[in-house]
């Protein structure tokens, strides 16, 4: 059955990337303003977004565990750190490939990328504090506070462009995004597959994650 449905998540995925390649190089209409590098709007947004969606699923599960004191929120909380970081790097990444045609430097101190590398930190700081600190169980409360206190950047990282002066673009997908500024229909479904892949795809990392923290987990618990 396991196999079987590994097949089924295969196909899916290759099925789904081809399609949603597809839209973005070929179907999709090149933007007349920055050309082709619009194009790594399809990858930048929904790493972004999925990355902040990481960092509340980590904020939400150590609540969680704060509350319960069940271990598998703790590993949700962690395997959500795990798969957040990867998607924080790409952020980062994506943006700078964007911000040097349009911007002509790789890196500007916009308050919406300082939020965004923040985010980084939080990720970095937790997953390595995670790491240092042996006793699982004081791993897991002291990770849980600074996972709670550090999901506030999330909403920081949306509403940069709105609390502060940024060079960012506006707000064009989401509920604060203004009417003029909203992406033409061809765009906006291109958008949407991508989302939907990448969606697919941090799920499935989020899973596997979380599956192989609580095999380290129940080993740990065995050994002492």
């Amino acid at each position: 059955m396991n196999i079987k449905k590994s097949q089924i998540n295969n196909i899916f995925h290759l099925i789904g990337w081809t399609v949603a390649l597809y839209m973005i190089f070929l179907w999709s209409p090149i933007d007349t303003s920055v050309g082709l590098t619009q194009k790594i709007f399809y990858f930048h947004v929904p790493v972004g977004w999925l990355g902040m969606l990481a960092i509340f699923g980590v904020g939400i599960s150590s609540i969680m565990f704060l509350i319960t004191k069940n271990y598998k929120w703790d590993d949700l909380a962690f395997s959500f750190a795990q798969v957040g970081i990867i998607f924080a790097s790409l952020i980062i990444i994506t943006g700078a490939l964007w911000a040097k045609p349009v911007w002509g430097v790789w890196w500007t101190w916009d308050p919406k990328l300082t939020t965004t590398v923040v985010l980084w930190f939080i990720f970095s700081a937790y997953l390595l504090l995670r790491n240092l600190i042996t006793d699982k169980r004081r791993s897991a409360l002291i990770g849980s506070i600074i996972a709670v206190l550090g999901s506030i950047d999330a909403p920081l990282i949306y509403f940069a462009s709105i609390l502060w002066r940024t060079a960012h673009p506006e707000l064009n997908i989401g509920p604060l995004a203004e009417d003029d500024s909203s992406l033409p229909g061809t765009m906006l479904l291109t958008f949407f597959i991508s989302l939907i892949m990448h969606t697919y795809l941090f799920i499935i990392l989020i899973r596997v994650r979380r599956n192989i923290t609580k095999q380290e987990r129940l080993f740990y618990e065995q050994s002492v």
